[in-house]
């Protein structure tokens, strides 16, 4: 459930969760299937007018913005791509400089490149509701702490009554969408899992490498329903993700970090395999969950995740905190 994921600030964390509603729009609009160039091509933000700037950040340069497409409420993120090392030599023979300083050694210039190498990655969720909105809205956040009986209590009948269609997670399973963007896929029904890139990465650089593998087991909300009886499943997803990703990306294990997010962004059981030295988005102590130590922690106590007290951080929107404060918990 989008209100429930912890978000770091202003990170492309928020990313990850438009890029999988829109992808989900889109699938849902077309029945899984690609478009051809000229649907590839199509503006559909020709009449897109932005009414506020949700966040945005010029570290990340990253922007997220609220208005409307039509008579549609609309969340765009729009974020630069990456300079990819294979363009170098291209940019620099292709693009125009502005000289702006120039002081002994030192000049600064604006670099004009080329159309094609000038990019900016764009997702759209539309129609958005207002629960998106709040989503991508700059927010001060709070360290909450959650026992086995919080979770309980409070956080499972939230997230009951809050979760957002995972029908998008079940299109990809089922190959009615992205069926294409696959990396690997076990069918199995009880150890199985579908391995494919995160969207926001755009495959054309491994130093940002983010794949997301996605369990067959639909019945696994999240790291607290984790228990002894579903090791076979995470070793499974463990060593098969890592040779995956060696096989296709030539990466061994010793550049991986493979973790669960706890909040999750939504509530069917994923892993996060990602380039270590690559700062992903949730990827810090406060909500990342080393899969290995995850596999151990299960192997020394079969119910350690449902009696373990856990800590992540809400925003302050959102509806769990306030469910924690009524609580008594904050």
């Amino acid at each position: 459930m989008a209100d429930v994921a912890t978000k770091r600030e202003l990170s492309s964390a928020e990313t990850e969760a438009a890029s999988r509603e829109a992808k989900r729009a889109k699938a849902d609009d077309k029945n899984g299937e690609e478009g051809g160039d000229e649907a590839e091509w199509e503006n559909v933000l020709s009449t897109f007018t932005a009414s506020r700037v949700l966040s945005d950040s010029a570290r990340e340069k990253i922007m997220f913005l609220h208005g409307k497409i039509a008579d549609d409420d609309a969340v765009v993120v729009l974020e630069k791509t990456p300079i990819r090392e294979d363009s170098l030599a291209e940019l620099f023979r292709g693009s125009k400089l502005r000289l702006e300083m120039k002081n002994d050694i030192y000049s600064s210039y604006r670099l004009q490149a080329p159309p094609h190498l000038n990019e900016i990655k764009t997702t759209v969720v539309c129609p958005a509701t207002e629960k998106h909105v709040k989503k991508y809205q700059r927010q001060e956040s709070f360290l909450v702490e959650e026992t086995g009986e919080d979770y309980r209590a409070v956080t499972l009948p939230y997230v009951q009554e809050q979760s957002l269609s995972l029908q998008w997670v079940y299109n990809i399973l089922e190959k009615k969408a992205e069926a294409d963007r696959i990396v690997y896929d076990d069918p199995d029904p009880e150890l199985g899992f579908v391995l494919l890139p995160d969207l926001k990465w755009d495959q054309k650089q491994v130093d940002d490498l983010y794949l997301i593998a996605i369990a067959r087991q639909k019945d696994i909300k999240s790291l607290r329903d984790l228990s002894s009886e579903h090791l076979p499943l995470l070793q499974n997803i463990f060593q098969k993700g890592k040779e995956a990703v060696l096989q296709r990306y030539k990466l061994p294990a010793s550049k991986l970090r493979v973790y669960l997010h706890y909040q999750p962004s939504y509530y069917h059981l994923h892993v996060h395999f990602t380039k270590l030295g690559y700062d992903a988005p949730g990827c810090g102590v406060e909500r990342a969950h080393l899969l290995s130590d995850v596999i151990q922690n299960l192997q020394s106590d079969p119910q350690f995740y449902r009696s373990r007290t856990l800590y992540f951080p809400l925003r302050a929107d959102d509806g769990l905190l306030g469910r924690f404060k009524e609580a008594g918990r904050l």
